[in-house]
């Protein structure tokens, strides 16, 4: 990073952003790609992209753009989430049929689908290809674009076995994470067609996006892009032996799919946040995420040892509590 050749990224003329903007979009097979600080401002772009206000764009209810990005669809583009349920945070053909209506005067027309691959409010749930591929034919059927949030997708690709570009194949825009399970320091991409991220050059911008010598981080993005992809595996057999040990002590966890443990800790009778600050006082970072559950993340900077750690920690305090 410190070495990185770098240019003014707003004029597009940084030659390592470039590169890594070049690389994305032809792992996930899409024609361009735009650096971006955020998932969220990634995610956002996208919506931007594929609806007009007053329009709707059809999230599973837990979506991380409906919860977690501070309600900008609405605040931003006028555009309504119009939320469905589904098993594990997938979205269902059908339920995306029921939600499409007749043109009439009295209501929004439904314009995209957004999934979430892996789910993160869902455990880091996978979504098969074949999941995705109803997804993205029925979407067509009825005249509909599909964004993909795959701020985790490298996981999703890792857990499945499958190239990337299979994921996303029917997408319209797709957004994805360097910063999570590849371990750079920061940064997002929105990949999409040429002509889309022409325009979600001006969006970002206009969102205060542009960062001039980004070249700098996109550096370490672009590492962790070409080293850290394989290397996902490990943090999903750790996440796997941590989520055992919760359930060797009678807490039930989401199912654990990727580098997510979700932990059942209200209903095992514990109370979450007095959960998350045990285990801080014993050196490992937890996040409760309501509905009285709490979080563990495994990823780059976890290591066996850190495993251990971890699963020391789990099983003291939840020794300690019982």
């Amino acid at each position: 990073m410190a070495d990185a050749e770098v240019g003014d990224d707003v004029m597009g003329e940084d030659p390592t952003v470039r590169r890594l903007e070049e690389r994305t979009a032809a792992l996930l097979e899409k024609e361009a790609a735009l650096f971006v600080p955020s998932g969220t401002m990634a995610n956002q772009i996208a919506l931007s992209l594929l609806a007009d206000p007053g329009t709707e764009v059809i999230v599973h209810e837990d979506a991380h753009i409906l919860n977690y990005e501070g309600g900008a669809a609405s605040a931003l583009w006028g555009i309504t989430l119009r939320t469905v349920s589904g098993d594990r945070g997938r979205v269902h053909p059908d339920v995306i049929r029921s939600h499409l209506r007749s043109p009439d005067p009295h209501v929004a027309p439904v314009r995209a689908v957004a999934v979430e691959n892996t789910h993160n409010r869902a455990g880091g749930a996978v979504w098969s290809p074949e999941d995705l591929d109803a997804v993205f034919a029925t979407a067509k059927q009825h005249a509909l674009d599909v964004h993909v949030d795959g701020a985790r997708l490298w996981n999703a690709a890792a857990a499945g076995g499958h190239d990337p570009a299979r994921l996303v194949g029917g997408a319209a825009t797709v957004s994805v994470c360097f910063s999570k399970g590849l371990g750079a320091p920061v940064g997002s991409a929105v990949v999409s067609t040429a002509a889309r991220i022409d325009r979600a050059r001006f969006v970002r911008k206009r969102l205060g996006g542009g960062m001039r010598q980004a070249g700098i981080i996109a550096a370490g993005a672009l590492h962790a892009l070409e080293h850290h992809r394989e290397r996902l595996a490990e943090d999903h057999r750790r996440a796997a032996r941590l989520g055992e040990v919760f359930r060797e002590h009678g807490v039930a966890t989401l199912p654990v799919e990727s580098n997510l443990v979700i932990a059942e800790i209200a209903a095992a009778g514990r109370d979450p946040d007095a959960f998350v600050r045990a285990l801080g006082e014993r050196g490992v970072l937890a996040g409760s995420v309501g509905r009285g559950r709490v979080r563990l993340v495994t990823h780059l900077d976890v290591d066996d040892t850190g495993l251990r750690t971890a699963v020391d920690a789990v099983r003291a305090v939840l020794g300690a509590a019982t």
